[in-house]
């Protein structure tokens, strides 16, 4: 067995300490939620029972064959505070993504709107995201005139979010939904349109709500 000089042996030994600080780091490093962490884990039989329950109405949500991270993305409240996906953590989520010139949009939110009237809570809301460019008081007046009373409002008016999930082929076209668990983690996807307020809508949320 060859025997290593007392350089090498230095060299090996401080590779090997930083080796283990890098891995502190990654794992310790503040602000990080378990998503953030690849701690997105659920049975696969949970994942299954869901997928089981994306029909009817819903069968054209793609449930994921494990949670995994959604993307990072950032937006505003009413009061025009920032929030981020990681914000809504302990509550499972459906992120939605809208817009005034969007008519497919326009026409589900009378139903995203029932649905958070019906299952909106501490353990689930609808989080529908304006992505309106111009004019942002237009999307309030429209939500108004129609008489969407129940979703908070949140916005991005600066078209980054769209970009970020555009890159990540989340987005193909709107409206897009997001489903993400309440440990922030996403396990499901829907490009296009849906019914949210019918039967098989409000099955499919409430077997993504049971653990």
């Amino acid at each position: 067995m060859p025997i290593l000089s007392r350089s090498r042996l230095t060299a090996l030994a401080l590779a090997v300490a930083i080796g283990v600080a890098a891995s502190w780091y990654v794992v310790r490093m503040p602000g990080q939620s378990p998503a953030d962490q690849g701690e997105c884990r659920a049975p696969a039989a949970s994942m299954a029972h869901l997928k089981g329950k994306a029909r009817g109405e819903v069968a054209a949500v793609a449930v994921n064959a494990a949670p995994k991270p959604p993307p990072v993305v950032s937006f505003i409240n009413a009061k025009q505070q920032p929030r981020t996906l990681a914000d809504f953590k302990g509550r499972t989520i459906l992120v939605n993504l809208w817009a005034t010139w969007c008519v497919p949009c326009r026409e589900e939110m009378p139903a995203l709107d029932k649905l958070q009237a019906r299952l909106g809570g501490p353990a689930f809301e609808v989080v529908a995201i304006n992505v309106d460019t111009r004019n942002s008081d237009k999307p309030k007046a429209w939500l108004q005139q129609n008489e969407i009373r129940n979703l908070d409002y949140y916005a991005d008016p600066t078209g980054q979010l769209l970009q970020v999930l555009q890159k990540s082929g989340h987005v193909v076209g709107l409206p897009t939904t997001l489903l993400v668990d309440a440990s922030g983690c996403e396990i499901a996807l829907l490009k296009g349109p849906a019914e949210w307020a019918s039967p098989d809508a409000v099955a499919f949320i409430e077997a993504a709500l049971k653990p």
